[in-house]
């Protein structure tokens, strides 16, 4: 916990920045909402790429750090600042040709210029972004988590206090909410730079290779993944813009409580490299099951929470009668995949700090488009379910992967995986020695 706790705040960052766009511009109308909601999964979408990456860095250095090499950890910070750079300027470039289509997605004119407009200015920040995470990445896998939680502090107050400014005050709007989240980002990546020791290290050819190994499954889990989530919310808005503004509501209410989670199994990965570059892999379903239980509770009160208080969360974010009914109504069928969305992503999260990345991303991918994208054409289009038809999906989702998952920690299917890691960091400290 004493490392879970500081990455629950660090990890929430981005989400609420756009928790906080969204209940400000919630205000402002359901075309406006929408716009939102729609230019923010396709922000998402666009940046997760180089968000799973960047996990390879905290995974080599955790790995690093419990061999006793934490200065190899610099090589793998250096490396992931090469890849986070590089990417964010292809992304910014990316982010400007999608934001000109985001009219062919949804049936709202209103809402399509709004999105256009939110994407366009907020993936300016996709260089900053990715550097931060890469940063971020870094310090996590050395086991230090405050400095993170200070500088995802800093932005986020930044960012709540010019939404206010920006949106209620000036009237700039959506793009207000956009340009507000761009400056929360900057000075979450400034505070995070100011607070750390830049201890970097020239890079290898052969390193960029190792880290792009290791990351590489991760990212294009992620992106597809989120390429799933992201068809999700296109089919949604051919349903009218009412249904893709309740799932904007319901989305950000049920992301941030399953955050602390992701907290959670990043805090267990971590653990989980330290004891794998140690060679103490009898300690990897341990720290599993402990972080499990404390995932099992922490969502089993978020299952009660959502089911009792969903009319007064939808009451929070807008007036509309109507809007409200469709976000509690989305709000019970999250409270459905709670606890099998805290098992799944704390499973996975072990399941990468063994080395075995390639198990998770196959499972969730094959999850994310077999179950979720169906379930939201055949409930929500033809049988006129709307949004709820998406979510309904998402709940199989999720439990499949949840099951697969456990059941791969369970029958070690990992423990080769691990093997090889451990052997990677003890041959990396064989010719350390034979240079010196």
């Amino acid at each position: 916990m004493r490392l879970a706790w500081p990455i629950v705040v660090s990890t929430l960052s981005y989400s609420v920045m756009t928790l906080s766009d969204t209940l400000f511009v919630g205000r402002l109308g359901a075309s406006a909402l929408a716009g939102v909601g729609l230019g923010g999964v396709a922000a998402f979408t666009i940046m997760c790429f180089g968000f799973g990456l960047m996990r390879g860095v905290k995974i080599l250095a955790s790995q690093a750090v419990g061999a006793g090499r934490p200065e190899r950890a610099a090589t793998w910070l250096s490396g992931g600042l090469v890849f986070a750079v590089t990417l964010g300027v292809v992304m910014l470039g990316v982010g400007r040709l999608v934001a000109g289509q985001l009219h062919h997605l949804t049936a709202s004119l209103a809402a399509a210029d709004a999105a256009e407009t939110y994407l366009a200015i907020r993936m300016l920040a996709a260089p900053i972004v990715l550097t931060y995470v890469a940063l971020r990445e870094h310090r996590y896998g050395l086991g230090d988590t405050r400095k993170p939680m200070v500088a995802s502090i800093a932005g986020n107050l930044v960012n709540v206090a010019l939404d206010y400014v920006l949106i209620v005050h000036l009237g700039w709007g959506v793009a207000g909410a956009a340009w507000s989240t761009l400056v929360g980002h900057s000075v979450e990546l400034s505070v995070l730079a100011l607070r750390v020791p830049w201890t970097l290290s020239p890079v290898r050819v052969a390193d960029l290779r190792a880290l792009w190994t290791v990351g590489l499954p991760t990212a294009l889990q992620f992106w597809l993944e989120v390429g799933s989530f992201a068809l999700l919310t296109t089919i949604i808005s051919t349903t009218g813009e009412l249904q893709l503004a309740a799932h904007q509501i319901a989305l950000q209410v049920v992301h941030f409580c399953f955050l602390p989670t992701v907290a959670l199994a990043e805090a267990a990965g971590v653990l989980t490299g330290h004891a794998v570059g140690a060679g103490e892999v009898r300690l990897v379903r341990r720290v599993a099951r402990l972080a499990g239980t404390v995932g099992l509770v922490y969502m089993t009160a978020c299952t009660v929470g959502l089911v009792v208080g969903a009319p007064f969360i939808a009451s929070v974010f807008t007036e509309d009668p109507a809007l409200r009914a469709v976000t509690v109504g989305l709000l019970w069928a999250g409270a459905l995949f709670q606890i099998a969305d805290g098992a799944a992503v704390i499973a996975r999260g072990v399941l990468r700090g063994t080395g075995d990345v390639r198990y998770p991303a196959l499972i969730g991918i094959v999850a994310a488009w077999v179950c979720t994208p169906p379930a939201a054409w055949l409930l929500g289009s033809v049988l006129g379910l709307g949004a709820l038809g998406g979510w309904i999906g998402l709940c199989f989702e999720i439990s499949a992967a949840a099951i697969l998952f456990w059941w791969r920690l369970e029958r070690l299917g990992w423990l080769p995986h691990a093997r090889r890691s451990r052997a990677r960091q003890r041959e990396e400290s064989r010719l350390t020695i034979a240079v010196a």
